[in-house]
């Protein structure tokens, strides 16, 4: 049985495929929507008072996950949400992996076509440790690795995988991301018309499409460190017809025109780095940007703006679903590392909009389509002065 794909690049399921797929999102959502909620119950009933009483007041996060572990609840709501995330790689990683030759041909017969962006990758550029350290959200090999000649695994394994990570809440093409931010750049600086624009940590490009739909004209750079990334992403971007010059390159440092960007933007890029990367990712966003051009990187909300409770809840991918960067981002001042990147203090926003659909949406007019799950998450912005 064949299903319908909304691009060339898109993996072929057989009827088994799509009904274990289908299966392990349903499971997620199920986790999500209707078990992983009883641990708030434990916690009022059993944990907070016992805590408060130890302390004469409100634990935090870490006094919180201390008391938690010891809870039967906790530990089983934990084990199957980490069994779920493991199953999303499983039931995806099969599929992709039984079709991987035919994937690599795919991508070499579109790679020889005619090209509306291009593809430029650099085979000594090594992956940064905080993504050789561990596979992030368990995805198997992370973003970096490569398993055969002219690799496109990471990219169709990412592709279909974030959407049953989503519970099939996103569009066919995964771009709500991109939406919303383009929206949002729209809505909240209404004179800035990029001419070009740079999307880091682009993974495949789901955001990055929709960035090049909005900007027609603009040209659109995206960079991320892994050449089995930006190969499916560039034949998946060819084979929709969208127009984005894809490179290998670590956004700590690029080797890109200086002062040339009007707008530099990522979506979730932040917690997946480290302390120092986010400094170094501030500063050569602060070289590339022209005068008056926008900086924006949007993540999950800052703990100091949050309950203990809601810092604890998302601090559990932290410690359990291979997130290790995500609490310490989340304790940083980002202010004080955009201005000591060299933006004025008089520049830097923090805006905390919600969205349906894990993602956010501007605050105003700009709503996305996306999904109907409300999450928020950290809109952070930096403009660099005119001279």
């Amino acid at each position: 049985m064949a299903f319908a794909k909304p691009h060339a690049m898109m993996v072929d399921e057989t009827h088994d495929e799509h009904a274990r797929m289908g299966f392990v999102s349903s499971y997620k959502s199920y986790l999500t929507n209707d078990v992983s909620g009883g641990s708030r119950l434990v916690y009022d009933a059993l944990v907070r008072p016992v805590a408060r009483r130890q302390r004469g007041g409100e634990p935090d996060r870490h006094e919180i996950r201390r008391l938690m572990a010891d809870q039967p609840f906790f530990q089983m709501v934990s084990s199957l949400r980490r069994t779920s995330q493991e199953m999303i790689w499983d039931s995806t990683g099969e599929c992709v992996e039984r079709q991987i030759g035919d994937l690599i041909t795919r991508a070499r017969t579109i790679e020889a076509r005619p090209a509306k962006g291009s593809l430029r990758l650099d085979p000594v550029l090594k992956a940064p440790r905080y993504l050789t350290a561990v596979d992030i959200h368990c995805m198997p090999g992370n973003y970096h690795s490569e398993i055969a000649a002219d690799d496109v695994f990471a990219g169709a394994l990412y592709d279909r995988g974030v959407h049953l990570y989503r519970m099939k809440q996103r569009t066919t093409l995964n771009d709500g991301n991109g939406r919303f931010l383009a929206g949002f750049v729209k809505e909240r600086f209404p004179a800035l018309k990029p001419e070009r624009v740079l999307d880091m940590g682009c993974g495949i490009g789901n955001a990055t499409l929709a960035y090049a739909e909005a900007w027609p004209a603009a040209r659109i750079d995206a960079i991320d460190v892994g050449a089995a990334m930006l190969r499916y992403g560039h034949a998946r971007a060819e084979a929709i017809g969208r127009a984005v010059h894809f490179s290998q390159q670590n956004a700590e440092h690029t080797d890109l025109p200086g002062g040339q960007y009007d707008l530099v933007v990522s979506f979730l890029l932040m917690h997946e780095t480290s302390h120092r990367a986010i400094h170094n990712i501030f500063r050569e966003s602060h070289r590339l940007l022209a005068p008056g051009g926008v900086m924006i990187h949007v993540d999950s909300r800052q703990y100091e703006h949050l309950s203990p409770w809601d810092q604890f809840e998302p601090d559990w991918d932290t410690h359990y679903n291979h997130e290790p960067f995500m609490g310490t981002l989340h304790d940083m001042d980002l202010v004080a590392a955009a201005a000591d990147a060299g933006f004025a203090r008089a520049d830097i926003f923090e805006e905390h909009p919600r969205h349906p659909g894990m993602a956010p949406v501007i605050v105003g007019r700009y709503h996305s389509n996306d999904g109907n799950v409300n999450g928020d998450l950290l809109a952070f912005t930096a403009v660099r002065r005119r001279r």
